[in-house]
């Protein structure tokens, strides 16, 4: 009999508060929110709580760090900036059994704070797995949202091979011994980082122990047809075919990994037609390379 759900995640880890002091860049107030199975989920909550709401989603092995240089831009620009961390990663508890994640729980996770905070009317942007689960929940919550932007992501839905790229990065995630998260953004991004901004990406792993959610999200993307989670990215990707909303997109000139997945989006969603899609300069993290342009993009959006 294989464990129960709530087994899973009983004795998962927090990652202790000293871990996160004095972060270069992150001088944001910890706010938290307790998921219906009693997991502790972390988020950024800054700006005019009156302001448009925008909803910023991290991906693979990130954490709200992520977007530290956009977030005051977009909060000086009259946004309620939202940022949470996903269930494993930053300040967020973090489950020690790989079995604890799947791509439906991180749904479920970020719907339950949403609708625990009656969010309305928001704009998101997301990027790597931040899109995963943003599209899904823009898609199967739509009255929710009023724009999506689109950077390095995309919605697998079971119908093509991995790429390559991606084929390699999931084959890593399984089997490097230490799986170095700080390491592994530096080499995501074109810009040099610090050495105290990749100890802050390693901030929220004090050890392996720690590192379950990170590992486990590259298997998790449904590329195979038989993935519990394609029909349910196929029936996004139906609503997707229908949505008129503002959605655009804004890759980085220099990702491997989700090079040409916008073109899809292009073709698909009424909702690119005659928006601002822009050429973001950068690696697959984008809002370490082009913060700027990407936040300047969300605003126009936010507040139109």
């Amino acid at each position: 009999m294989s464990p129960t759900h709530d087994a899973l995640i009983k004795g998962a880890l927090r990652t202790p508060d000293e871990r996160f002091r004095d972060l270069p860049g992150y001088p944001f107030a910890p706010h938290y929110h307790v998921t219906t199975d009693g997991l502790r989920l972390h988020y950024v909550d800054e700006g005019p709580k009156d302001g448009p709401a925008v909803l910023l989603l991290h991906g693979e092995p990130t954490w709200s760090y992520l977007w530290r240089h956009m977030i005051p831009i977009l909060a000086e620009g009259g946004c309620r900036v939202l940022a949470p961390d996903l269930i494993g990663f930053g300040k967020s508890d973090k489950p020690t059994a790989k079995d604890a994640y799947s791509y439906a729980r991180h749904v479920a996770w970020v719907k339950d704070w949403i609708e625990t905070l009656d969010l309305q009317d928001l704009t998101l942007a997301c990027q790597d797995w931040g899109s995963l689960v943003g599209l899904r929940l823009a898609a199967e919550n739509s009255d929710r949202f009023k724009a999506i932007l689109l950077g390095n992501g995309g919605l697998p839905r079971g119908d093509s091979p991995a790429p390559r790229a991606f084929a390699l990065w999931r084959a890593f995630s399984v089997w490097s011994l230490l799986f170095p998260i700080g390491r592994i953004v530096k080499a995501g991004t074109k810009r040099e980082l610090s050495a105290a901004e990749i100890a802050a990406y390693d901030a929220p792993f004090p050890n392996a122990a720690y590192k379950a959610g990170a590992r486990i999200f590259p298997s998790l993307v449904p590329f195979d047809p038989q993935d519990p989670a394609a029909p349910a990215n196929r029936a996004a990707w139906e609503v997707f075919e229908r949505w008129e909303k503002p959605f655009v997109t804004c890759f980085s000139d220099g990702d491997p990994i989700t090079r040409g997945f916008d073109a899809e989006f292009l073709r698909r969603v009424p909702g690119t037609k005659g928006q601002p899609h822009t050429t973001l300069h950068g690696g697959h993290f984008l809002q370490e390379d082009d913060p700027q342009r990407f936040a300047e993009l969300i605003l126009a959006k936010a507040r139109g």
